[in-house]
């Protein structure tokens, strides 16, 4: 079955950058897209940053302003966040997904991916 395995959250002052990187290994699935979420304890999983399989359309929460830059390596099968400008409010654990949405709210939206890893944590202080 497909795995995710992300890596790169750490602990980090305000104003500082992260890159978090995904992993995907098992069987090859044609995903539509890839995406990242984030989640805080007791709060609902938001979409951060999607990207299509081809790699021409990207989305982000409103909240990214700019500051956040998805990619992927399609021959190393690995997803990637570029975080900048980090903040308090950035503070989550940050998980990768793969799936087919169809929509751009799925896209970003739990509910459009099946698959998902296990989560990195961020910390901002």
């Amino acid at each position: 079955h497909v795995q995710l395995v992300e890596s790169g959250g750490d602990l980090v002052h305000s104003g500082g950058s992260l890159r978090l990187s995904c992993v995907e290994s098992g069987p090859v699935y044609e995903h539509n897209y890839m995406a990242w979420f984030r989640q805080v304890t007791g709060t609902e999983r938001e979409g951060v940053a999607a990207i299509s399989a081809a790699g021409d359309t990207t989305y982000y929460g409103d909240f990214v302003k700019g500051r956040f830059t998805v990619s992927q390596d399609k021959a190393k099968r690995t997803l990637y966040l570029q975080m900048t400008d980090l903040n308090p409010e950035d503070t989550a654990m940050y998980y990768c997904a793969a799936g087919s949405p169809w929509t751009q709210h799925q896209a970003m939206s739990r509910w459009g991916y099946n698959y998902w890893g296990q989560g990195t944590q961020v910390t901002v202080s």
